[in-house]
């Protein structure tokens, strides 16, 4: 599951982008993706308009049908692995799961990106795209792209799954 705040831009776009790669890994079977926000001010909400542009002019699907919801306890608690869009928003999902600090199932969404190694858990953001203008949500939805690959190689393994399979 991906979480970022509202449910309407970062996490339903890293769930597309995961979906895609999943799919094209052969595990698209095997893995259930979705997203939540930590907020439930967006409930209900569709796909930000600008997000599902940058989607399309990628190539990928718009996300007819989403609608944003908020996470819950038994979201995350029911999950091998939550995928945090922010520090803020690890440390929400750790509360709301009564974990505190340490909890393997939460990770950054970034740190997946090879090229992330070694940053700490503040340097991970991906910046909220909300509030500027296309070239927010083009750097947003790069970020999403340079850590998917990552995120499919660490289930695939966690699956106990070949790349060759």
């Amino acid at each position: 599951m991906t979480v970022c705040t509202g449910n309407i831009c970062r996490s339903p776009m890293a769930e597309i982008v995961l979906r895609d790669r999943f799919e094209a890994a052969g595990l698209g079977d095997a893995v259930q993706v979705d997203s939540t926000g930590v907020s439930d001010e967006e409930h209900g909400n569709p796909v930000d308009r600008r997000a599902r542009t940058v989607l399309a002019e990628h190539g990928y699907p718009v996300g007819d049908g989403h609608r944003a919801r908020q996470v819950t306890r038994d979201d995350v608690g029911s999950r091998d692995l939550v995928l945090a869009m922010t520090a803020r928003h690890a440390q929400a999902l750790r509360n709301l799961a009564g974990r505190g600090q340490a909890d393997p199932a939460i990770r950054m969404y970034r740190s997946f990106d090879p090229a992330t190694e070694g940053a700490s858990e503040q340097q991970l953001d991906i910046a909220d795209p909300w509030y500027g203008g296309p070239e927010d949500f083009e750097e947003c939805l790069a970020e999403i792209e340079a850590a998917a690959d990552g995120v499919v190689d660490f289930v695939r393994a966690e699956l106990g799954v070949s790349s060759d399979a």
